[in-house]
């Protein structure tokens, strides 16, 4: 739909290399918000700040961060002009559905429909924004959970990334491999909020599909469990 993936990372990397300042808008829900999980500490989008406009010397970038805890793509849809489109972002960043999936099975279209309906009108205003969208991290499932029906929504996500060429940060992926090996307690707060070191596992991965980690830099060597 958009110009491909290889095109956005390209795109990036050449705005990236201009040396002008770039506007990064991050939209989302608590875990973007970095809202009282965090216990104080730094959220995944302060950590890519850091490394961004203080390892990398990028300075007068501009990391503007719009997320709202308790927000559906459904609010950021009726939010748009102010959380999104007023800052005719060079980049967007994307990360909902954790709320979304309270609605089950039978709310991946509607869902599916409000992500791609937001996509549409940020591209239709600035055509050349790079997008970069987000799956879901794991949650811990217990009988009777609202949102155990959240793979669906991460699987949704991906088709979208292909659909409109978007940089993928496959954050239900990562997070899956910590669930196998009984890790995944260690980077929540509570079933579902990152806690310090979830953020860290999201801001290595979003730096990672970015092509800016560094595993030697202050924030590639910060602990994970």
């Amino acid at each position: 739909m958009s110009q491909g993936n290889q095109d956005h990372s390209t795109r990036l990397g050449a705005l990236l290399a201009s040396g002008n300042p770039l506007r990064w808008v991050f939209a989302g829900d608590s875990i973007t918000h970095g809202a009282l999980h965090t216990m104080g500490y730094r959220d995944y989008t302060e950590h890519f700040s850091e490394r961004l406009r203080y390892e990398l010397g990028r300075s007068r970038d501009c990391i503007i961060k719009t997320a709202v805890s308790g927000w559906s793509i459904n609010a950021i849809a009726e939010d748009f002009e102010w959380s999104v489109s007023q800052y005719r972002p060079h980049v967007f960043s994307l990360n909902v559905g954790m709320n979304d999936c309270t609605a089950g099975p039978e709310g991946v279209c509607a869902f599916g429909s409000a992500y791609r309906d937001v996509l549409k009108r940020l591209l239709a205003e600035k055509p050349e924004t790079t997008l970069v969208i987000h799956t879901p991290t794991v949650i811990v499932e217990e009988p009777g959970c609202t949102r155990n029906h959240l793979a669906l929504y991460a699987e949704e996500v991906r088709k979208i990334a292909i659909e409109f060429d978007a940089i993928l940060v496959d954050n239900a992926k990562d997070w899956k491999v910590a669930k196998e090996s009984q890790r995944l307690w260690y980077w929540l707060s509570d079933a579902f909020h990152p806690n310090e070191y979830g953020h860290r596992v999201m801001a290595h991965s979003l730096l990672k599909a970015v092509g800016l980690f560094d595993a030697n830099s202050i924030i590639g060597r910060l602990l994970v469990p």
